[in-house]
């Protein structure tokens, strides 16, 4: 069982990055998804996330309007697309799931480290020119 995220590299302000989440050994439409970030001296942070119970995301405000989260069910992947992207979306980014089919989409990106039960090791999106 495990999630392997990948797609994280340079790019300079205003570029774009596509982040790939992909599961194996358990199907993540079953579970509560969503993309974290930890950018240096700071803790992780939800940055969107989908909701088990009924699909809804959601987007922290910091990225709203810029980013989009999806899956794709038969390739078993979750994807974020980032747009417009600025110096300080730089962080390591990582992929979870859980297993919470009442949580909303803020409350899957409001949890902790222990709240979910798959974690990826994290692609580093680095924002630079």
């Amino acid at each position: 069982v495990q999630l392997q995220a990948s797609g994280g590299g340079l790019v300079q302000p205003g570029g774009s990055l596509r982040l790939s989440c992909a599961a194996s050994g358990f199907t993540l439409d079953d579970y509560a998804i969503g993309w974290f970030r930890q950018a240096p001296g700071k803790e992780r942070e939800g940055v969107s996330c989908i909701s088990s119970s009924d699909g809804s995301t959601y987007y922290a405000d910091s990225v709203k309007g810029r980013f989009t989260i999806s899956r794709d069910n038969a390739k078993n992947t979750l994807y974020l697309q980032m747009n417009s992207l600025k110096p300080e979306d730089t962080a390591v980014y990582y992929c979870a799931a859980g297993a919470h089919p009442t949580w909303s989409s803020l409350d899957v990106c409001s949890v902790n480290y222990y709240g979910m039960d798959y974690w990826g090791k994290g692609t580093l999106v680095t924002v630079s020119s």
